[in-house]
């Protein structure tokens, strides 16, 4: 018997419909069938900054229009979780990127992972890891939380400096690791993938849906140019719909050492002659996104984790001093790179349709 493709939906859509597009998007991608409807749901937010940048953290649309479909889907139990990290504020993230108030909107309220009474048990994965046993030879902790529930990712389309692109894969890193995640930076491929073999034991059901209503290329996470784009992805394949997406933005996916990975393990399909693409037809589709670009920032942490610096590693991230790393990052991004460069770019934003549309939550 033939084993069925994977299936990735795209449609394009603009701030009057997105809630319903959304739903469209997550229907025809199969959300049903791929997230059992008597098993709590989680939501896995992204905040890669906890100010608001276009492209940069998940949008209250989507996860207000993903949070509208489950429940007309009959999905009672919904549990919004927000990363635990040192460089970002949850709580202010969730607020100024209207996760709050999207939130509110729906009665629901989020786990922030990185609380003191969010309880971290050690997993033994059952199949096979390329590098968290080393990184972390203690053990592997993930959130007790995380265990026996469906997962639904809640990426944006982005360019990354660690990884080309970043998208439903990389969603995971905020959600399974804890605050010593920057340990694996070195190995981020790896890790996305050892991350995905953990999903695919503790997770019921896995679903993503990436927003790319305005898309960022350049050093991303948060450094990038938004681009109004227009477009929503929905797939139960992590890896497919990343492949998607980076054949979208101009990316060969099996070039990508982390999809690459994740296509060989069995993981899911990188491969997009095996892909089922419903919805719009993108064959033609390519943003020619650069995503190589680097910033001051990014090149000091390259130099840490690939280059002169890398016999230091050890003591500048995982001592004592380690702090000085999550000072250094907020200095450049908050007080130098927002003010002279992402503001302005933040106020044309929010002149488009988009702009207007996050400013009415």
């Amino acid at each position: 018997m033939q084993t069925p493709k994977p299936k990735v939906a795209v449609i394009y859509t603009a701030p009057q419909t997105v809630l319903s597009d959304i739903g469209s998007v997550m229907e025809l991608a199969g959300y049903r069938a791929a997230l059992p409807p008597d098993v709590p749901t989680l939501l896995k937010i992204n905040i890669s900054w906890q100010r608001y940048y276009p492209a940069c953290s998940t949008t209250p649309w989507q996860l207000e229009g993903v949070i509208q479909t489950l429940r007309q889907g009959g999905y009672r139990e919904i549990i919004p979780a927000q990363n635990g990290t040192v460089v970002v504020n949850s709580y202010e993230g969730e607020l100024k990127n209207k996760h709050l108030a999207a939130l509110e909107k729906c009665g629901l309220k989020s786990v922030h992972l990185g609380d003191p009474g969010v309880e971290w048990v050690k997993y033994e994965p059952q199949g096979k890891m390329l590098v968290l046993d080393k990184v972390f030879p203690k053990g592997i902790r993930i959130p007790a939380l995380f265990k026996g529930k469906n997962i639904v990712h809640l990426p944006t389309m982005k360019t990354h400096v660690f990884t080309t692109m970043t998208g439903a894969m990389k969603n995971a890193f905020g959600g399974l690791l804890n605050e010593r995640r920057h340990w694996t930076h070195s190995v981020i491929h790896e890790t996305l993938v050892d991350l995905l073999t953990i999903q695919r034991e503790i997770h019921p059901g896995i679903f993503a849906v990436m927003d790319g209503t305005f898309a960022g290329d350049g050093p991303g996470p948060r450094a990038m140019r938004p681009l109004l784009k227009n477009t929503l992805l929905a797939s139960a394949d992590p890896v497919a719909i990343d492949a998607v997406a980076a054949k979208i933005m101009g990316f060969d996916p099996m070039s990508l050492a982390f999809l690459r990975l994740a296509h060989e393990g069995g993981l899911g399909c990188a491969d997009l002659s095996q892909i089922e693409i419903v919805g719009e037809d993108i064959s033609r589709v390519n943003w020619r996104f650069q995503g190589a670009e680097e910033t001051l920032a990014s090149r000091g942490q390259k130099l840490i984790y690939h280059g002169a610096l890398q016999p230091l590693e050890h003591l500048l991230l995982r001592t004592f001093i380690a702090p000085w790393s999550y000072a250094a990052s907020r200095l450049y991004f908050d007080f130098f790179w927002y003010p002279f460069v992402g503001r302005g770019r933040v106020q044309e934003a929010m002149k488009t349709g988009w702009g207007k549309l996050f400013q009415s939550y």
